[in-house]
């Protein structure tokens, strides 16, 4: 059996790829904030059923995943995409902009801060793994 083949470990890696994504949407925000009719996007958290796969999104649109270099590994199964959250609940001034600065720094830093830890359990993981098969 692979590591690849645990679903743990692909949950991890599909949950740091998700904030890695919405990390790239958040700063987009940020460096538009004072560009008219802008709007403010955010993505779905993706949901894990009981064997770690990602289930179906029922939300609007998808933005697809982008390999950006050939050292980046591709997702098991074909694609992944995380859906896009529509919901509208901001505040628009009058140029049209909808950018709070204060939310999305909010946002920027709880994604970190999870980011941070779905990759230390994923380090972790894998420690034991090596434990495990008494490669430490």
């Amino acid at each position: 059996m692979a590591v690849n083949d645990l679903s743990m470990l692909a949950a991890l890696r599909t949950k740091m790829q998700w904030h890695q994504e919405r990390q790239k949407v958040l700063s987009e925000n940020v460096s538009n904030s004072d560009t008219p009719n802008f709007q403010p996007r955010d993505l779905v958290e993706p949901k894990f059923d009981s064997t770690g796969r990602v289930t179906a999104s029922t939300s609007g649109g998808a933005l697809p995943m982008m390999m950006t270099s050939t050292s980046h590994l591709k997702p098991p199964g074909g694609t992944v995409s995380f859906s896009e959250d529509r919901r509208i609940g901001f505040q628009t001034r009058p140029a049209g902009n909808a950018v709070t600065l204060e939310d999305q720094m909010m946002k920027v830093s709880a994604n970190q801060m999870d980011y941070a830890a779905a990759t230390s359990l994923y380090s972790r993981s894998l420690g034991l793994i090596k434990t495990a098969i008494g490669k430490r």
